[in-house]
């Protein structure tokens, strides 16, 4: 049986070929739509002086050594930041796509009827050696004129962490 199965893979290879499509035959396609991603991402993980300098240093102490993430809660509002971030991440399962919100959130998803950005929750997320801190900010860049930052806590994280369900980022201004 094994034979014949083999006979019969050699006799009729599998072929597929590309066809152009117009607009109205694409228009009668459907399917799901995504990104799934697994990886490392590693910023300044070791502590130590580092051969890419983008992060900065994190042998002189006199300066921001890691990433930064700002982010502005209202127009004209200060900043929120998390600055100084190190350590390894890894992932697999994040996903990315577009979704439509039109219905439920008490209502409010008809009336937004938009696309969202939708990241999909991971199996699982390892980190090690990560740190961070969690501050306020004047600006967004610590090189921008008048910078003040006012630390608020500093976060040390070992281990797992399994997360679920998905994160909705919505757009801001008029569609």
């Amino acid at each position: 049986m094994a034979g014949l199965i083999l006979l019969a893979a050699q006799v009729s290879p599998a072929q597929a070929e590309l066809n152009l499509l117009n607009d109205q035959a694409l228009s009668g396609i459907s399917g799901q739509g995504g990104i799934y991603l697994s990886g490392d991402i590693s910023i300044n993980e070791d502590g130590g002086p580092i051969q890419n300098t983008y992060f900065g240093s994190c042998s002189d102490t006199t300066k921001r050594c890691g990433a930064r993430l700002a982010y502005q809660l209202k127009e004209g509002g200060g900043w929120m930041v998390l600055d100084d971030i190190r350590g390894k991440f890894s992932f697999e399962g994040l996903t990315l796509r577009v979704r439509k919100i039109d219905s439920g959130f008490g209502g409010d998803g008809a009336l937004f009827n938009r696309d969202v950005l939708e990241i999909g929750l991971p199996n699982f997320v390892r980190y090690d050696s990560v740190t961070f801190k969690l501050a306020t900010s004047s600006t967004a860049r610590p090189t921008d004129p008048g910078f003040q930052q006012t630390d608020i806590f500093s976060v040390e994280m070992q281990g797992d962490v399994v997360l679920e369900g998905n994160l909705l980022v919505f757009p801001t201004g008029n569609p």
